[in-house]
């Protein structure tokens, strides 16, 4: 179970959070919860997203459920570092599109006294891990999986399927291109 640690009052120091797991699993939701609390708590915050990400908003980060926060869409990860204003929060969403400096950004931003929270697919479509997550799940003080249901079976289910044949790493999409599934039914599907 993930437990919420905030600085005392004072302290100048930060940490990284990263929240992963399959398309559908929640990890949007999960990280719009935490900034709702960050806000209630009036405590400054920046949320970013990647520009690739314009599935339900160019600029927003909006979950499969509807749920949106105010974002600001960033090409790169060094432009973080570029519009951060000393929030005591930063928030990205969509991590595995961003380029492979996304771990040192995060880095220097707890080394800052920044709180850092991450979201992110954990896997591709082929369950290979994607972009810089691996890299993030390694230097996060605080890793939480979440996942979805299988919509073959109804187990647990960890893998983003993808339902058409492109081969491409990227491609965002929503249920039209991906549906979650468990270990088992993913195997089933892949050796089709």
């Amino acid at each position: 179970m993930f437990l919420e640690h905030l600085p005392v009052e004072n302290r100048h120091y930060g940490w990284i959070e990263v929240i992963c797991g399959s398309m559908f699993s929640g990890k949007t939701e999960e990280l719009i919860r935490r900034l709702k609390r960050v806000e209630f708590a009036n405590q400054s915050l920046m949320l970013v997203k990647p520009v690739v990400d314009d599935r339900y908003h160019k600029k927003n980060v909006v979950s499969h459920q509807g749920r949106s926060f105010d974002a600001e869409s960033v090409s790169k990860s060094e432009e973080i570092i570029e519009r951060w204003t000393n929030e005591r929060v930063v928030a990205i969403d969509e991590a595995q599109f961003f380029d492979e400096k996304l771990p040192e950004v995060a880095s220097k931003l707890a080394s800052k006294g920044v709180r850092v929270i991450i979201a992110g697919l954990d896997m591709d479509f082929k369950g290979v891990p994607f972009g810089p997550m691996p890299q993030l799940l390694c230097i996060a003080e605080y890793v939480t999986k979440v996942h979805a249901i299988c919509v073959s079976c109804g187990n647990l289910a960890q893998f983003s399927h993808r339902l058409n044949q492109k081969e491409e790493q990227v491609l965002v999409g929503a249920a039209q291109e991906y549906r979650p599934l468990c270990r088992h039914c993913y195997t089933q599907e892949m050796s089709k």
